[in-house]
């Protein structure tokens, strides 16, 4: 079925190292906001070049991230990308990092999956499929007990019609496939 990831509470940052001081045996360095403008990023990166115990510090490294569910951040990722995703968590939570993961990364394909093909959350695709199916068809009564919605939703889901992704144990947000 779909991904599952989780964010906790916790506002996307990245902690960056001073090269200088690293390869000098020290650990320095600053955990920053990443949900901010890329440029300030990069200011926040100089500040702590600046009071690096190396002097004249200049190479830097991202040497941990946290708050970007599954998305993996590189030592040399790009300030405006960290930004980017940053920003996009910060507006979307767990949803946006669940739909990122299933997407590994691909911001645009994510933001397009919650602005235009999000169909809500239900506790199973086959609730959806069932919501769906009897608010569109007339069922008739003796035939209620015969509609397999498991096997709907397994269908819709394996033929690429809709896709999943978890953000508890009972909450499943259904998308239409591409």
């Amino acid at each position: 079925m779909g991904a599952t990831i989780t964010t906790g509470t916790e506002q996307p940052r990245i902690y960056v190292a001073c090269l200088a001081a690293y390869n000098n045996g020290y650990l320095h360095g600053a955990w920053i906001d990443a949900a901010q403008e890329p440029w300030a990023i990069y200011d926040a990166v100089r500040d702590m070049l600046a009071a690096s115990p190396v002097e004249g510090a200049e190479e830097w490294a991202i040497h941990d991230y946290e708050g970007f569910g599954g998305v993996r951040i590189e030592e040399h990722t790009g300030f405006e990308r960290v930004s980017d995703l940053a920003s996009f968590l910060a507006d979307h939570g767990e949803i946006g990092a669940a739909v990122l993961d299933y997407y590994s990364g691909d911001l645009a394909e994510a933001r397009e999956a919650l602005e235009d093909r999000h169909l809500g959350a239900y506790a199973s695709l086959a609730d959806y499929m069932q919501e769906v199916t009897e608010d569109t068809t007339e069922i008739p009564q003796s035939l209620r007990y015969y509609v397999d919605y498991q096997a709907m939703a397994r269908d819709a889901e394996l033929n690429g019609d809709l896709f999943t992704v978890s953000t508890a144990w009972d909450v499943v947000h259904i998308f239409a496939g591409c």
